[in-house]
This record gives C-alpha cells, sequence and structure tokens, in this order.
C-alpha cells in the first residue's frame, strides 16, 4: 500500500519500512515526521495504559518478533501460560506473501493453509482458560494489471503526482482544471472495469470507517478513488509492485473473509 503524505510531500511505499514509492531506500528511522498523527492509540495500547491488564503484540515488525510460524506458536503459548488476563495479537504475513507471488489457489498456498490449521489445532491442545479469535485483514483476487502511463497516457497526463493507496483502489490527485475532463476520459476508458468516486462521495459513504476524521485523511485519498467490483483489473504505475493476486477491491473474493473462534474455556 502507498500513502501520499502531505508533510513529507512524497508517497510512502510503506509506512513500516519508510521507502519511498518504487525504492527500498529507507527515508528515516523515525518513522516520518507524520508519525503521532497517522492513528489512534492501538488496542495493545490501550490494555496496557488504561487498564490492570496487559496485552502483547507479536508480529514481525514490533517490539515482540518471531522468527517463523512456530517461534510464533511458542511465544503465543508462553504468554497464554502467565497469570492475569491478557490480550495477545498475534500477525502472520502468510499465506498473505504468498497469494500475492503465486495466486490464491496455487498449491504452494493451500499447504501453508493446511500446515497453519494442523498448528493451530496443536496449540489449542495445549491451551487452557483462553479463546482464539483466528481472522483474515482481507481476502485475493487473481488480477490482469493495467499499465497506466504506457496504455493510457492521457489519464496519467492529467495527474498532479504519482497514483497511490492500493491497485484496486486507487488514489488520484488530479492537476487543477482537469477534473471533470480527468471523470469524463477515466469512465470512458476504464469505467466498465473500476467505480470512480470524487473526494466529496468517498467522504459521505464513510468508506474508511466511522469516527473522528485524520488531520491527513483529505489528502491522502485526493480528489478521485477508483475502486474494482466487478472485473479483474488493476490499475499499475511507476514503482509499484506487479503481483498475480492483489486485495481492496470490492468483489466478494476479497471482502468476505474466515472468522474462526475457539474456545478453550
Amino acid at each position: 500500500m502507498n500513502n501520499y503524505l502531505k508533510e513529507e510531500k512524497f508517497n510512502s511505499n510503506s509506512l513500516f519500512k519508510n521507502s519511498l514509492k518504487g525504492s527500498q531506500e529507507v527515508i528515516s528511522n523515525e518513522f516520518l515526521k507524520v508519525k503521532d498523527k497517522l492513528a489512534q492509540r492501538t488496542i495493545v495500547d490501550e490494555i496496557n495504559e488504561d487498564t490492570s491488564f496487559e496485552a502483547v503484540e507479536i508480529t514481525p515488525f514490533s517490539e515482540t518478533k518471531y522468527e517463523n510460524l512456530d517461534d510464533m506458536l511458542e511465544i503465543i503459548q508462553m504468554e497464554c501460560q502467565k497469570d492475569g488476563k491478557r490480550y495477545i495479537y498475534a500477525y502472520d504475513k502468510e499465506p498473505d506473501h504468498t497469494m500475492h507471488d503465486l495466486g490464491p489457489d496455487d498449491v504452494q498456498v493451500k499447504e501453508l493453509i493446511q500446515i497453519r490449521n494442523d498448528k493451530v489445532e496443536e496449540l489449542c491442545s495445549k491451551l487452557q482458560d483462553t479463546i482464539l479469535i483466528i481472522i483474515a485483514d482481507h481476502g485475493h483476487k487473481l488480477v490482469e494489471p493495467i499499465h497506466l502511463e504506457e496504455q493510457y497516457p492521457e489519464i496519467m497526463s492529467m495527474l498532479e503526482r504519482t497514483t497511490s493507496l492500493e491497485p484496486r483502489a486507487v488514489s488520484f490527485k488530479v492537476k487543477d482544471g482537469y477534473q471533470e475532463e480527468f471523470r469524463k476520459v477515466f469512465k470512458q476508458k476504464l469505467g466498465n472495469d473500476l467505480g470512480l468516486y470524487d473526494k466529496q462521495e468517498v467522504i459521505d459513504s464513510h468508506l474508511f470507517g466511522d469516527g473522528e476524521e485524520n488531520e491527513l485523511f483529505r489528502e491522502a485519498i485526493g480528489d478521485f478513488i477508483a475502486i474494482a467490483e466487478n472485473s479483474n483489473k488493476c490499475i499499475l504505475t511507476k514503482g509499484d509492485t506487479e503481483h498475480k493476486s492483489q486485495h481492496a477491491g470490492y468483489s466478494d473474493d476479497e471482502i468476505y473473509v474466515p472468522l474462526i473462534v475457539i474456545d478453550k474455556t
């Protein structure tokens, strides 16, 4: 996911890696100047700061890191064995990582899922007084890329900066005076593949959720967002990584996710 940051005046390739779109070069080890403006406190922060209970986050990029799947599950088991009520959040980068490269139906993806199913079942046999909630943050869909600079240079020429957000939910910042022309040409050329929504429509629809609006939000979404729903298309511009499978569109494959609850109490 690419994010346009007004104060930094560039598209960040990853807010974890702090790199420019299309580059792996780290810009800042300080997580950028806008760190404190990006989000409210996490649920882990709220539990640790506002309650008498403890919470821990287990991810490849958090304070409590793991090396591999077995290591992650071992840390979870150790945390569950500690005294007192605890909230444990753990993030596994698979099978998402492999789905991007090979597609959601590849045999390697199915093997990764089966391995996780078996190992979590084994973990559950060792736990007591615990409720496990297993969920994905999104689905996946095989895609066909549209290379905007090459295939539709007239659309690209009307943009003030490169695209951002996701290939199947693309943000466009249009040059002054080109808004209506952009809308017309985009719908004519790509309207059958992606729905186009202007900034006010995005705001009014609460597409990004309810609650207090972040001060960076309106600049980050640009003037329009195009979202794929009934097609397998995605939009790429220079610097975007071309994956076999993507997400963030409106298709059922992307928005419906599994929810597994295991009660070991």
